[in-house]
C-alpha cells in the first residue's frame, strides 16, 4: 500500500517507487560521471533551446554528438527514459504493456509541452530579446513548459476520461519528480563548489539567506496560511517552501516529506511560476529605481525574492544591466561586470542547497507530532524510529549523495572541477524531462473541481499577501543589512 507517496509495508528496495527514485536518479547521475574518465555517456540527451525557428529547437547536449539530428536526439532520449522507467515498473509489478503505451503518449504530450513553452516569445527574459532578434515576449523562461504540460494533463484529465484511464498506468508523478530531485543534488553540488571560489565576504553573507528563508519566510507563510486563510497542513507546508524558499523543488520536496496528496505541491509550484513571471515583469526595475547605488544589495535581493532558480538568476542578470547602465550614466561609475548576478545566484545557492535537510527536517517533525494524523481527525500516539525511517522520503537519501559526491570530487580534486560540472550539467537535462513528466502526470490524475473546493482558489490570494505584504520588503531589508556599502570593482581607464 501506498500512503501519500511513502511506501508502506514493502521492504524490497525494487519494489517502492521512492526506492527506484534513487535509482534512476542514481544512474543518470552515474552516466553524467563518465566526464571524469573522459566518456561522454549523456551527451546525446536532447536539449531544448530557446527558439524561434523550430528548426534550431533542439540539439544534442554535448557537441561530441552534434553530428546527430535533433529529432534523433530527442528520439534516443526517449527510448532511453523509456526503457529504464519500464524496468522499474516491471519489479514494482505494474502492467508493462500499459506502461509502454502510455508513458510513450505521455512523453510525446508533455515533451511537446516543454518545447512549446521554450518558444521565444513566451519564454526569453527581457535581458535576452536581442539575441533572438524579437521585440516583445511574455518572459516565463521556459519553465512556462511547465505550466503548458500541468493544463494539457488536466485537460486529459478531466475532460477526455477515456485516454486518461488509458495512459493512467504510466502517470507516475511520485516517481517521476522524486527521480528528478535526486539529479538536482548534483546540479547543487556544484553551485555550491563554485561558491567556495568567491570573494568570502559574499559568501558568508550567502550563508545568512538561510536563516531568513528558512526560519523568517517559511513560518511566517505557514501561520498565514493556516490561522488567516484556514488552510490544512498538507496545503500550508508545501505552500510555505514554496514560496520561502525554492519554488518547485522545495514545495515537492516538502510534500514528499509530509506525505501530502502529489497534486498539491505541483499546483503550488504552478502558481509559483506565474508569480516569478510576474516578479520579472517590475521587480529589477523597481531595484533599478531606488537602489542603483547599492548594486550588491539590489543583486541579494533578487535571490531572496524571486522563488525560483532560473527566474533568479534571469532577474539578477536583467538587475545587474539596468543599474550598471544607470550608474555609468548617473555616477560615471563603470562597475566590473558579474558581480550583481553573482550574489544573486550565490544568495539562491545556499537557499536551494538546504532543501534536502529542510525536508529531512520536516519529515522527522511530521512524524513525531504526527500532524497530518491529527489534521484528518486520527489519533495520535507514541511514534516509533521504524516509523520515522517508514516515513522519510529516501529520494532525500539520493539528493544528498549526489549533492555531497560532486561537492567531494571538486574538493579533493579541483582539476576535475570542470569535468564535474559538465557531468551536473548533462544529468540535469534528464532532470528537466522528469520535472516535465510530472507536471503533465499530476494534471492527468487531479479533479479540478475536488481540489478548488480543497484550497486551491485561496493560493493566489496566499502568495499576494505573503509576497507583497512582507517577503519583499523583508528580503530588501536583509540585503541591505548584509550588504549595504559593499561595492563592485571598479573598472578604471
Amino acid at each position: 500500500m501506498v500512503q501519500g507517496g511513502i511506501s508502506t509495508g514493502r521492504s524490497s528496495l525494487l519494489k517502492s517507487e521512492d526506492w527506484w527514485a534513487v535509482w534512476l536518479g542514481g544512474l543518470a547521475f552515474l552516466l553524467g560521471l563518465g566526464q571524469l574518465l573522459g566518456w561522454d555517456l549523456l551527451g546525446w540527451v536532447v536539449k531544448s533551446n530557446v527558439w524561434v525557428s523550430l528548426t534550431k529547437a533542439l540539439e544534442p547536449q554535448s557537441k561530441a554528438y552534434g553530428f546527430m539530428p535533433g529529432w534523433v536526439s530527442l528520439i534516443v532520449t526517449y527510448l532511453f527514459f523509456l526503457v529504464t522507467s519500464s524496468i522499474g515498473a516491471t519489479f514494482m509489478g505494474w502492467n508493462l504493456k500499459k506502461f509502454i503505451g502510455g508513458f510513450t503518449v505521455i512523453f510525446v504530450l508533455a515533451y511537446g509541452s516543454w518545447l512549446l513553452g521554450s518558444y521565444a516569445h513566451i519564454a526569453a527574459t527581457k535581458n535576452t530579446l536581442g539575441n533572438l532578434n524579437i521585440n516583445w515576449s511574455l518572459g516565463l523562461t521556459p519553465e512556462a513548459g511547465f505550466i503548458i504540460a500541468l493544463i494539457v494533463g488536466l485537460l486529459i484529465g478531466n475532460f477526455w476520461t477515456g485516454l486518461a484511464r488509458y495512459l493512467e498506468e504510466a502517470a507516475k508523478p511520485e516517481l517521476y519528480i522524486k527521480t528528478g530531485i535526486v539529479i538536482l543534488g548534483a546540479t547543487l553540488g556544484i553551485k555550491a563548489l563554485g561558491s567556495m571560489n568567491l570573494a568570502s565576504t559574499v559568501i558568508v553573507r550567502g550563508l545568512c539567506a538561510i536563516v531568513e528563508a528558512y526560519l523568517i519566510y517559511w513560518p511566517v507563510v505557514y501561520f498565514v496560511s493556516r490561522k488567516w486563510f484556514k488552510m490544512t497542513p498538507e496545503w500550508s507546508a508545501p505552500l510555505a517552501s514554496g514560496i520561502s524558499i525554492c519554488g518547485v523543488a522545495a514545495a515537492i520536496a516538502t510534500g514528499g516529506a509530509i506525505r501530502s496528496r502529489p497534486q498539491i505541491p505541483i499546483i503550488l509550484s504552478s502558481v509559483i511560476i506565474v508569480f516569478v513571471a510576474v516578479e520579472l515583469l517590475f521587480l529589477p526595475w523597481l531595484a533599478e529605481s531606488i537602489l542603483y547605488n547599492q548594486p550588491m544589495v539590489a543583486g541579494a535581493w533578487m535571490g531572496l525574492a524571486v522563488k525560483s532558480d532560473g527566474g533568479a538568476v534571469a532577474s539578477g542578470a536583467i538587475t545587474e544591466a539596468l543599474i550598471t547602465a544607470k550608474a555609468l550614466a548617473v555616477n560615471g561609475v563603470k562597475w566590473e561586470p558579474g558581480w550583481i548576478l553573482t550574489v544573486t545566484t550565490v544568495t539562491k545557492v545556499f537557499i536551494d542547497i538546504f532543501i534536502g535537510i529542510w525536508a529531512f527536517i520536516l519529515a522527522v517533525v511530521w512524524s513525531v507530532f504526527r500532524i497530518d494524523k491529527k489534521s484528518s481527525g486520527e489519533k495520535g500516539g507514541k511514534v516509533s524510529a521504524g516509523e520515522i525511517w517508514e516515513r522519510f522520503p529516501k529520494f532525500v537519501i539520493g539528493y544528498a549523495c549526489t549533492f555531497l559526491i560532486l561537492l567531494l570530487i571538486g574538493l579533493a580534486a579541483p582539476h576535475l572541477t570542470k569535468e564535474a560540472t559538465s557531468a551536473a550539467n548533462q544529468a540535469n537535462g534528464l532532470r528537466g524531462i522528469y520535472f516535465t513528466l510530472t507536471f503533465f502526470s499530476i494534471g492527468l490524475i487531479t479533479n479540478v473541481r475536488k481540489l478548488w473546493a480543497e484550497g486551491m482558489g485561496k493560493i493566489v490570494l496566499v502568495y499576494a499577501v505573503c509576497l507583497f505584504g512582507f517577503i519583499l520588503w523583508v528580503g530588501l531589508l536583509i540585503s541591505w543589512i548584509f550588504y549595504n556599502g559593499i561595492m563592485p570593482p571598479v573598472i578604471t581607464g
